[in-house]
């Protein structure tokens, strides 16, 4: 009793008092730091050019200014396509995302839990990869993109991108925890290793995949330089390249570039929310899936 009231009187201490609020303090300050040009930026797409242009700038519009949203979408020239490069970028990051998810967790569970020789060597081999800017394998790659005739194609945009060596190496960390006892159970009932990774290890690494998912999906949709190099027409531009035209031409205002950043943001926003949960959580448990 007595070492719980010191405890109580220890929490209640002015002290704590103070270092909880300056910490409470220092958060929000970040947070406010963090959020505010996102909250900028949405607010300025809600606003005629002139009133950007405003000092002291004005957070809360004085009425939404829509046009600034169609006039992103339609482009100067009325073409609309903006709408295709936002289907293509939907197309090239979502596919990259799927298709290193799995073959991060399949070679990352392959290098975790089977003993082979040379496992070692070839998990050092891959790991050195990483050492290597994208910048040194650019031109080989474009080359070779261009000998095999995927030049202006979603192959061309994907091939380069469907494994990462960060993606193998994140997923053989998680699985080097995976228990070995759940897997002989599985084993011992018959189960083959195929089923055995798609039943039992696929359910349980959505933490690790989740995270993956989301890191690999903005890579995508903020990528810049290869589709430069790839996409010639404007048909199979991605969105940053349409920015970056739609920013540089004369005729575009504050307000409609704004808008166009807003709208780009909007789907990195709905897969962080959706997939939120399992990483921000922390805790995995390890069962098998029923059904």
């Amino acid at each position: 009793m007595e070492a719980n009231r010191k405890r109580k009187k220890k929490r209640t201490s002015p002290q704590s008092f103070i270092i909880d609020l300056l910490i409470w303090a220092f958060l929000i300050v970040a947070a406010a730091y963090i959020f505010a040009p996102f909250v900028f930026m949405f607010t300025a797409s809600l606003m005629p050019a002139t009133d950007i242009m405003k000092m002291p700038y004005r957070w809360i519009p004085d009425g939404f200014y829509w046009q600034n949203y169609w006039h992103g979408i339609r482009g100067n020239d009325g073409s609309f396509v903006y709408l295709r490069n936002i289907f293509n970028s939907l197309i090239v990051a979502s596919t990259v995302t799927a298709t290193t998810a799995f073959l991060s967790a399949f070679t990352g569970f392959g290098l975790a839990k089977y003993k082979f020789r040379g496992r070692h060597i070839v998990f050092m081999m891959i790991l050195a990869t990483l050492m290597i800017p994208f910048e040194v394998i650019m031109i080989p790659l474009y080359l070779i993109i261009m000998k095999l005739g995927f030049q202006d194609s979603y192959l061309g945009l994907i091939s380069p991108f469907i494994v990462s060596a960060f993606g193998i190496f994140l997923m053989r960390q998680y699985y080097l925890s995976f228990p070995d006892a759940m897997l002989d159970a599985a084993r011992i009932d018959g189960a083959s290793e195929p089923m055995i990774f798609m039943r039992i290890v696929l359910p349980n690494s959505i933490p690790a995949i989740a995270t993956l998912a989301v890191l690999t999906f903005k890579s995508q949709w903020d990528n810049l330089l290869w589709p430069l190099l790839v996409a010639q027409t404007e048909e199979m531009k991605t969105i940053p390249l349409y920015i970056v035209r739609f920013t540089a031409e004369k005729h575009t205002d504050e307000g409609a570039m704004m808008a166009v950043a807003a709208i780009a943001s909007i789907p990195m926003l709905i897969l962080f929310l959706k997939l939120s949960k399992y990483f921000l959580g922390g805790a995995v448990v390890f069962t098998g899936k029923k059904g």
